[in-house]
């Protein structure tokens, strides 16, 4: 029963943490919207963010539409561009 109940904290713990990710929002006109993504004008800047069936939307998104998208930054892939310079300290002589 205790592993139960350490699996349930640690599943309630991890959900907590994404929830605690920060939120962004951009507010502006609908370009262009489908099943994979909503593009928006952000003044002369274009922003397509990509969205899945868990995306909710509220009202009509369509086309010419005013909205505000919030969103997560989210890593996709973390590459390592090699290991830190090792300490070049010049070795003691005996």
């Amino acid at each position: 029963m205790n592993r139960l109940a350490l699996a349930a904290l640690v599943l309630f713990a991890s959900l907590d943490a994404a929830a605690a990710t920060k939120t962004y929002q951009v507010t502006g006109p609908v370009l262009a919207i489908d099943d994979q993504s909503i593009t928006v004008q952000k003044g002369n800047e274009k922003w397509e963010l990509a969205r899945d069936g868990s995306t909710k939307i509220a009202g009509d998104a369509k086309v010419g539409a005013k909205v505000t998208v919030e969103y997560r930054m989210v890593a996709t892939s973390i590459e390592t561009k090699g290991a830190p310079a090792a300490d070049k300290a010049p070795a003691k002589k005996k």
